[in-house]
């Protein structure tokens, strides 16, 4: 029998040897997939690559070298090469088949390749490590260009542009979105197409990714000339945002919570009185009697239909909140639980989470669960006038993230865990589109997986802190979560907790955090407020005519909840987002059709210029418009760099003044001015607004 294991299965490359199942082969443009697996054929599961990406047929050639053992595939711009070694080694005394991959760009440019054997040290790139009667925890080390900068991953609250020499948790969490792809400076994007609870470490002296449990090995690669490019490859092979609905474009208002029906027309009615653009309002969590329910709590909510029909005749759409978690307490929890449509915990209480209430989250894995849960929010909700939903608690957010005790229909938690935000918002998407809305699906929500985009996700970024340090952070959460090819991308204007309506501190962060808000892809006002009322307490207290409790409801959060000065600066702002609606309408379709970001970091735009490589607290919003939001409490200026060179002018949307690229300069910002340059006179608009 020859030793040579390498074949070929159409335009794939195979090989085999000492157990393991390894598979090369095209997917997508200028793009390879590699899958490798222990004792078993490799399998192709519903993760985030989609079956049948565009693809040059011509473009792919497969070489086998039987003298030397090497072999060599190429699609278009990619090449990787596959050296098999069967060598007597160390002290196991029996031949070791092995096969090294290395990756190149087509003119032979080294990209990466995996970890040497290191000689004495035998090392395996590809490590498999057994869990005892079930399947392996997998580690894959790469040897990676040290001088490298790397975008991308989701959303990890971390003030860090380059993520080179970082280490991320590959798991959710609120406010945490683990989006396992990554665009290098060098030339490529890799995607972990594997959605298990794991790590990666980006090195100066390796890239290691692992994963806790799984069936296999599964990655992408794909290199382009620009991020641009590589953003158009990853779009196509994991699915293309829809196009965003007009009502996308404007304001959208919202607080925790708005406790009752008559509250809630009146916030909207307040709006319209004083002619401030709303495009969408929103009703927050527990306006249901019982987690599960999935509808409204009549008693607080007596005519939704009613009510929605005046909210549309305003012009104002209306988002309902859903959440994943079933209570004990709830109508649906015994036949939920009958039919096996609920997540179930491996040992202890089958409980998920406590809050308000035992509970356990809904299998949003199970097809059959997310029909069941669409059906009733279609009947409950879209029946009655709801236009779109807030998909919150979407990582999930266990009780504690004790992931390894939790088992779904797709598979043990650890092996599968990462979906899950995906398949949520993946039910109400299809159910929208059976239900006749295809061009009008937008779900917020709180966490994201690989493909989430595919499926009309607006991802904010959780139950951040009311600081100027979050303020910061959110800017880089919005550009690594677009490079991890989620394009929309919102946060809570003002923060999510304790701020306090009555404080100079927090009215200050809101104007700042309104102003960058408005340079996101949606403007949108949300809170946890706390304000001292006059009898001492912080918060309403709430119990229906039972005298059973409710969720308690925050202090008032719309702009003219915070005095004059401060409504004006944010009506301003609101404002100018209306002038936007061209502009961003165009970077909607851009994103929809290339699957290039909205919120780009400077390197996107002007990867040549070395400065702008790191630069983590300004932004460009799509190409033309430079952003630098003010991040420090009680800052007047601020300096900004201004990218790009000799071709490349910026100007000052405050007071036209025009600068030249390549320098750093300081810029006035008193409290209701943010500074803004339009790149070669780009000014959308916007010239005298700001």
């Amino acid at each position: 029998m020859t030793l040579l294991t390498f074949h070929t299965d159409g335009h794939a490359l195979t090989w085999t040897g000492d157990g393991e199942y390894l598979r090369i082969e095209p997917w997508g443009d200028d793009s390879i997939r590699v899958r490798s697996a222990q004792m078993h054929e490799v399998e192709n599961p519903e993760w985030a690559l989609l079956d049948n990406p565009k693809q040059d047929p011509d473009a792919v050639s497969v070489h086998i070298d039987e003298e030397h053992s090497t072999a060599e595939l190429r699609n278009g711009g990619i090449v990787v090469k596959a050296e098999a070694s069967y060598d007597v080694y160390g002290g196991a005394g029996y031949e070791e088949p092995r096969c090294e991959l290395s990756f190149f760009k087509a003119d032979g440019t080294p990209l990466f390749r995996e970890s040497a054997r290191g000689g004495s040290l035998d090392l395996h790139a590809r490590r498999f490590k057994p869990i005892i009667g079930g399947d392996h925890a997998v580690t894959v080390s790469f040897e990676a260009p040290t001088d490298e900068r790397l975008y991308g991953m989701g959303e990890y609250q971390q003030n860090v542009m380059d993520l080179k020499g970082c280490t991320l948790e590959l798991a959710h969490r609120n406010s945490q979105a683990s989006v396992p792809f990554v665009v290098s400076s060098a030339g490529y994007g890799f995607l972990w197409n594997n959605p298990a609870v794991g790590s990666v470490t980006f090195g100066k002296n390796r890239t290691e990714w692992k994963a806790d449990a799984t069936r296999q090995i599964d990655y992408w690669i794909t290199v382009g000339s620009t991020p641009a490019v590589i953003m158009e490859h990853y779009a196509d092979a994991t699915g293309h945002a829809p196009v965003m609905p007009e009502w996308g474009l404007g304001f959208w208002q919202c607080k925790l919570r708005y406790w009752n029906q008559e509250q809630l027309l009146e916030v909207a009615r307040g709006f319209k009185k004083r002619n401030i653009p709303l495009d969408l309002i929103v009703i927050d969590f527990f306006h249901w009697p019982y987690m599960g329910d999935f509808r409204f709590e009549k008693e607080f909510w007596p005519d939704p239909k009613a009510m929605c029909d005046e909210l549309h005749e305003m012009g104002v759409k209306v988002m309902a909140s859903v959440w994943p978690q079933v209570a004990i307490a709830s109508e649906n929890y015994a036949e939920m639980k009958a039919n096996n449509l609920l997540v179930r915990a491996d040992r202890g209480q089958d409980i998920g989470m406590m809050f308000e209430g035992p509970s356990q989250f809904f299998d949003a894995t199970n097809p059959a669960a997310r029909d069941y849960v669409w059906n009733k929010c279609r009947a409950n909700y879209a029946d009655l006038g709801i236009d779109a939903f807030w998909l919150d608690e979407a990582e999930p957010e266990y009780g504690t993230y004790d992931f390894e005790n939790y088992r779904y229909y797709a598979g043990p938690n650890q092996q599968v865990a990462n979906v899950y935000p995906r398949e949520y918002n993946r039910g109400f998407y299809e159910g929208q589109a059976a239900y006749g809305r295809t061009d009008e699906i937008v779900n917020l929500t709180r966490c994201a997986w690989a493909g989430s985009q595919r499926y009309g996700a607006l991802v904010w970024s959780g139950d951040v802190g009311s600081t100027f340090a979050d303020l910061k952070a959110q800017i880089t959460c919005g550009i690594h979560m677009g490079m991890a090819g989620i394009p929309w991308f919102t946060t809570d204007m003002g923060g999510f907790h304790d701020g306090d309506i009555n404080s100079d501190s927090f009215k200050e962060l809101l104007a700042r955090w309104c102003q960058f808000s408005c340079f996101s892809p949606v403007m949108r006002n949300h809170g946890d407020r706390s304000a001292l009322q006059p009898d001492g307490t912080m918060k309403e207290t709430i119990t229906n005519a039972a005298g059973e409790h409710r969720s308690p409801s925050g202090a008032d959060n719309e702009p003219w909840s915070y005095g004059e000065d401060i409504e004006r600066i944010m009506v301003k702002f609101i404002n100018v987002r209306e002038r936007l609606r061209d502009y961003m309408r165009e970077l909607f379709a851009e994103a929809h059709e290339s699957g290039h970001p909205l919120i780009r970091g400077l390197f996107f735009e002007f990867p040549n210029d070395a400065a702008a490589a790191d630069i983590a607290d300004e932004y460009m919003l799509g190409a033309d418009l430079l952003v630098a939001p003010v991040v420090e409490e009680g800052a007047r200026s601020r300096e900004v760099y201004l990218p790009g060179d000799g071709e490349t002018s910026w100007t000052d949307l405050r007071d036209g003044a025009v600068y030249a690229a390549g320098q750093t300069i300081t810029a006035n910002a008193p409290l209701d001015s943010v500074p803004v340059f339009a790149r070669n006179g780009h000014d959308h608009g916007l010239a005298g607004a700001l």
